[in-house]
């Protein structure tokens, strides 16, 4: 049996490693893209927020900026247990 030592042309230890890295470096320049469709755009421009709920929510940002805003735990709590009992 002959031994050729480490000169053989197909011995590289590093040669798979070497392979990995610059495919890495390949994928590594490529950056996450978002398309929208020209009808998901026409969606986002007819969407219009509600007067009354914007009116609403506008309400509630003044009373809690004015200290005024007061919870109702009753009501809270109630709105939990209906939705948690929903998901079962």
């Amino acid at each position: 049996m002959k031994i050729y030592g480490s000169n053989q042309p197909n011995f590289n230890p590093y040669k798979n490693q070497l392979h990995k890295q610059l495919d890495y470096s390949k994928d590594a320049n490529k950056k996450d893209q978002l398309e929208i469709s020209s009808e998901g755009k026409k969606m986002l421009e007819n969407e219009k927020p509600n007067a009354k709920r914007a009116s609403y929510v506008q309400q509630i940002k003044d009373a809690v900026d004015k200290g005024e805003y007061q919870i109702n735990y009753d009501k809270t709590a109630q709105n939990m247990i209906d939705f948690w009992s929903r998901q079962s």
